[in-house]
C-alpha cells in the first residue's frame, strides 16, 4: 500500500481494548502508511468525531451499550464519504457465520497482529457496506434514528419519538422538541419497531408511550371518526376505519 497513510477510527467502550488495537495498529505501522484518527467509546462519539476528521476505515466493537457497531455502520452510511467498516468481536466461530456469508469482514477478539495485517491489506479492494448486507444481518432494534442535516448526520433517540407520519417520498419525525425528516419506509420501520409504535393510519405510527387517549370526533357533515390525543405536543392524529381496532386494544378513552 503506498500513498496517503490509511486514516483509522477506533470505536470499543472498553478501553483495554481500545489501547490494544492502537499498540496493534502501531506494528503495523511499521509495515503499512497508517494513523490512528481518534478514538471513540461509544457510535455517537465516533459519529460525533468523524464530523471533524476523515477516516478511511473504522474498526467497531459490536456489543456496546449505547449503541452497537451494527447500528453505527447503519448510521455511517449518512456521511457524504462512509468509511469502510471492520468489527471486532468476541463472538466464537459459529456465531460469526453471518459475517462471512455476507462478506463482512471482522476480528475475533483478542485481535492477532497478522489477523489484522491481512484485513489492513484487503482494505483497497473493500467498499462501505451496504444497507442491504445490514439488512441481512442479524441485529437488534436501532436506538437512534439518524437524519442529515447541513451535511451532519444527526442522532434522534426511538425514545423520544412520539410519531412517524409518511408524507411523499419522506418520513416526518416528530418528537416533543421538533420534527425531522427521514428517507425510510413506513413499513420496514415498523417491522423494526412494532412493539414501540403501534399503526393509527396508513401512513402514520404513533409511540404508545406518547397515547394520551382517544377521543370522537364529528365533522361537519356529520361523519365520526377516533382522533388519538398525544402526551406533551399539541397535535391530534386520526385514527383510520381500518385501525379503529386500537381504540379497543389501548382502552384510553379522552
Amino acid at each position: 500500500m503506498t500513498g496517503a497513510p490509511l486514516r483509522i477510527l477506533i470505536v470499543d467502550d472498553e478501553a483495554p481494548a481500545r489501547r490494544r488495537l492502537h499498540q496493534l495498529l502501531d506494528d503495523c505501522g511499521e509495515v503499512l502508511p497508517l494513523t490512528v484518527v481518534g478514538e471513540a467509546g461509544t457510535g455517537r462519539e465516533a459519529l460525533e468525531l468523524l464530523h471533524a476528521v476523515d477516516a478511511d476505515l473504522v474498526l467497531t466493537d459490536i456489543h456496546m451499550p449505547d449503541m452497537d457497531g451494527l447500528e453505527l455502520a447503519r448510521h455511517l452510511l449518512k456521511l457524504p464519504e462512509p468509511p469502510v467498516v471492520i468489527f471486532t468481536t468476541a463472538y466464537q466461530q459459529h456465531a460469526v457465520d453471518a459475517f462471512e456469508v455476507r462478506a463482512v469482514d471482522y476480528l475475533v477478539k483478542p485481535v492477532r497482529l497478522p489477523r489484522l495485517l491481512t484485513a489492513l491489506h484487503k482494505l483497497p479492494r473493500l467498499k462501505p457496506l451496504s444497507a442491504a448486507a445490514l439488512d441481512e444481518m442479524p441485529a437488534n432494534a436501532r436506538r437512534f434514528l439518524s437524519i442529515v442535516e447541513r451535511a451532519r448526520v444527526i442522532l434522534v433517540p426511538i425514545e423520544d419519538v412520539v410519531y412517524l407520519k409518511a408524507e411523499l417520498k419522506y418520513i416526518t419525525i416528530r418528537t416533543v422538541a421538533r420534527e425531522y425528516l427521514l428517507e425510510e419506509s413506513l413499513t420496514r420501520l415498523e417491522e423494526e419497531f412494532g412493539a414501540r409504535f403501534v399503526r393509527v393510519h396508513r401512513n402514520c405510527l404513533v409511540a404508545r408511550d406518547f397515547i394520551r387517549g382517544f377521543e370522537r370526533r364529528v365533522s361537519d357533515d356529520g361523519d365520526g371518526h377516533w382522533e388519538v390525543l398525544l402526551r406533551d405536543v399539541p397535535e391530534s392524529l386520526p385514527v383510520s376505519r381500518r385501525q379503529q381496532s386500537v381504540v379497543r386494544e389501548i382502552g384510553r378513552v379522552a
